[in-house]
């Protein structure tokens, strides 16, 4: 996938910092290591363990509430032994088909060179296949929805599982509910304020902590089905077709709740590129399903047992002297799970920059070792505001319910839709075997989607309104800059006749280096020309330098970089990142010196372009682009509020110099 303008409006321009001496060679950075295809032995233990608190920290809380909202008032479930068992027979099934099945069996095949996640699957489509050009536009569609989705989710995730870990002190005493939400403000303004330190420093005790948390909540699980062990019975899926014969309606609305137990599961993709397949399953089957079974059965048999146990059997499940404990563990697994969404929505922005469809943002590489631990300060923020307006608007994690399933199921649903057409298109499956798969996972996918759109009017708007804003903002950024870019063409003049004429003029020479950004590889950039226009000389030597980037995660450092050395001293130079990496022109200019382009650092000088854009309601069309004027307004205004480029490129205040120019669209 080529890359947009690198002009200051481009958001996938090369990160720019001065090299400081005259004559040192800095090396070439390594790649970024990749996790091996078929670890075994400590490797494969240490990689598990290490997934367990970045993968599974979600859908591992998810005890915390989801069998206890099952038998809230507004259902109209009460916890007779029949109901009680059809609900845990749905909540096994579901973590059966959707995490086990659909995720851990088919889904995390569909990886993009090791990468997974929503728009690692889109590049995927759009790359390489042979999808219909207005199958591709659906598609593409549908991605951006997903993702838009996943920040909506990354929104909410904090505030119920944290809210949910507090709500323990209830049980403890009901003269504590009224510190449940200012304590839970405080951990939230906590953990978004810790983000700026990076997941590296603490990383390496996320994992060891869940495997004590999955150990505790299957230890508490087990104490009461070992006192009511026909409690595993709710494993026969009879009960679950029962349920939904005897109780039609309401167990649809039911999903509604059900589906919290498998929220987390699009993690199981995303965060493949980091731990590998094999890490991922290992965990899953062997520690992460047990414990989760385990727990859920050990609920259920409480409930059974003790029918007001309903009101919160998790935390009513263990002995009230480790009330205290198992509430402080359940809120540092919160902050865990919390944790993964919010390094989730830093990796996505990442990408979304990367492939045109946001802004330039601040891109703070939190780890020397791991090139996926970064930290985004304007997502960061934002987030922290959302979470803590969002527990502040519902105030428990029940209220929260109604608003998390929506954006779970519905990009749920859009990965489905995407891994089928992988399947059909790249693997070439048969059409009856892809349709079939398609059918048995969106009817699953819509049940729950369509339990969750019940609930719009009661808190679901919220993730449909972060969802519908972001989408709107991505097109529209997008569209602009496709627009834009031909504009800066449409006012350009081709290199070949600009280096022609450069022979028959005398403008003159001076030393140094100078450093054009540039995404049109055949046209001369418009600060170029506004550099001549101005200073009216040129220097000896010319680096019309292109980033793209391209539709796998990373590049290979051997296919990094393409010279093309052209007459009078200029040269265009083509560098290429995957849309997981950061470009570093760092790196770029000691290949260059690799190839023999000598520039000393005191002598190159930066070349910016800052456009001000002037919409207008007039449409300028050229291969069918356009935009109304409130996109393009908004264009405008995004364009005004992104990172600068100097800022971005980290350029010394001393070597950069832009100018400006007023372009109409």
């Amino acid at each position: 996938m080529p890359s947009d303008p690198t002009s200051p409006l481009g958001s996938n321009d090369a990160e720019l910092t001065p090299q400081m001496g005259v004559t040192a060679v800095r090396p070439i950075p390594p790649e970024r290591p990749t996790v091996e295809a078929n670890p075994t032995g400590r490797r494969l233990a240490v990689l598990s363990i290490t997934a367990l608190g970045v993968v599974y920290g979600d859908i591992g809380t998810s005890p915390l509430y989801a069998l206890r909202e099952c038998f809230k008032p507004e259902y109209g479930i009460s916890a007779t032994p029949a109901n009680v068992f059809g609900v845990l027979s749905l909540i096994v099934w579901s973590l059966t088909l959707v995490v086990s099945v659909k995720y851990i069996v088919y889904v995390m095949r569909a990886d993009n060179h090791g990468e997974g996640g929503i728009l690692a699957m889109l590049a995927l489509i759009i790359g390489k296949t042979t999808v219909h050009k207005q199958r591709r536009a659906v598609l593409v569609a549908l991605g951006l929805v997903g993702a838009a989705l996943l920040y909506g989710d990354g929104v909410i995730t904090p505030a119920i599982t944290v809210l949910g870990a507090m709500e323990g002190l209830d049980v403890v005493s009901a003269t504590f509910r009224h510190l449940v939400v200012p304590l839970t403000l405080v951990v939230l303004v906590g953990l978004f304020l810790f983000q700026r330190l990076g997941t590296a420093k603490v990383g390496a005790i996320f994992g060891p902590i869940m495997v004590v948390w999955f150990l505790a909540i299957a230890a508490l699980g087990t104490n009461e089905v070992l006192r009511a062990p026909g409690i595993l019975l709710a494993i026969n899926p009879v009960y679950a077709v029962r349920f939904f014969i005897e109780r039609g309606d309401a167990a649809f609305v039911l999903l509604g709740a059900v589906v919290l137990a498998v929220t987390g599961a699009e993690a199981l993709y995303a965060d493949m590129g980091h731990f590998g397949k094999k890490p991922i399953r290992l965990a899953w089957f062997w520690l992460v399903f047990p414990s989760l079974l385990l727990n859920y059965f050990g609920q259920g048999a409480l409930v059974l047992r003790d029918p007001a146990a309903a009101a919160n059997p998790f935390y009513l499940l263990a002995p009230r002297v480790m009330l205290y404990p198992l509430i402080a563990l359940a809120t540092v697994a919160a902050v865990i799970a919390s944790q993964a969404l919010i390094s989730g929505a830093f990796s996505l922005t990442q990408q979304c920059v990367q492939l045109g469809y946001s802004p330039r943002v601040t891109i703070v590489h939190t780890s020397a070792r791991e090139a996926g631990q970064i930290y985004i300060p304007e997502v960061n923020s934002a987030l922290m505001v959302s979470c803590l307006l969002v527990v502040i608007g519902f105030g428990s994690s029940t209220a929260l319910g109604a608003a998390y399933g929506i954006a779970v199921t519905g990009t749920m649903a859009i990965t489905t839709v995407l891994f089928v057409v992988v399947a059909a298109s790249r693997w070439h499956w048969p059409r009856w075997r892809a349709l079939s798969l398609a059918a048995a996972f969106l009817a699953v996918d819509l049940a729950f989607l369509g339990a969750n759109a019940l609930k719009v009017g009661h808190g679901g708007w919220v993730p449909l309104a972060i969802a519908i804003g972001l989408f709107t903002m991505m097109t529209t950024w997008k569209r602009g800059r496709e627009i834009l870019r031909e504009r800066l063409t449409d006012i350009s003049i081709p290199l070949d006749t600009f280096l022609t004429s450069l022979s028959h003029s005398a403008i003159p020479r001076v030393p140094g280096t100078a450093v054009f950004m540039t995404s049109d590889a055949g046209g001369v950039p418009v600060v170029l020309l506004h550099h001549l226009k101005h200073n009216k000389v040129l220097h000896e030597r010319v680096i019309l330098l292109s980033v793209q980037t391209t539709g796998i995660p990373e590049v290979k450092n051997t296919d990094r970089l393409t010279l093309h050395r052209l007459e009078h001293g200029f040269l265009r130079v083509v560098v290429r990142y995957g849309f997981m990496e950061s470009p570093d022109v760092k790196e770029v200019m000691e290949l260059l010196r690799r190839q023999g382009v000598r520039s000393r650092p005191l002598d190159t000088s930066y070349y910016l372009g800052r456009e001000l854009l002037i919409p207008k309601r007039k449409a300028w069309k050229r291969s069918g682009l356009s935009m109304n004027i409130w996109r393009k307004r908004l264009f405008a205004v995004m364009a005004k509020n992104s990172r600068s480029a100097a800022e971005f490129f980290q350029l010394p205040p001393n070597r950069v110099i832009e100018l400006g120019t007023q372009i109409e669209f």
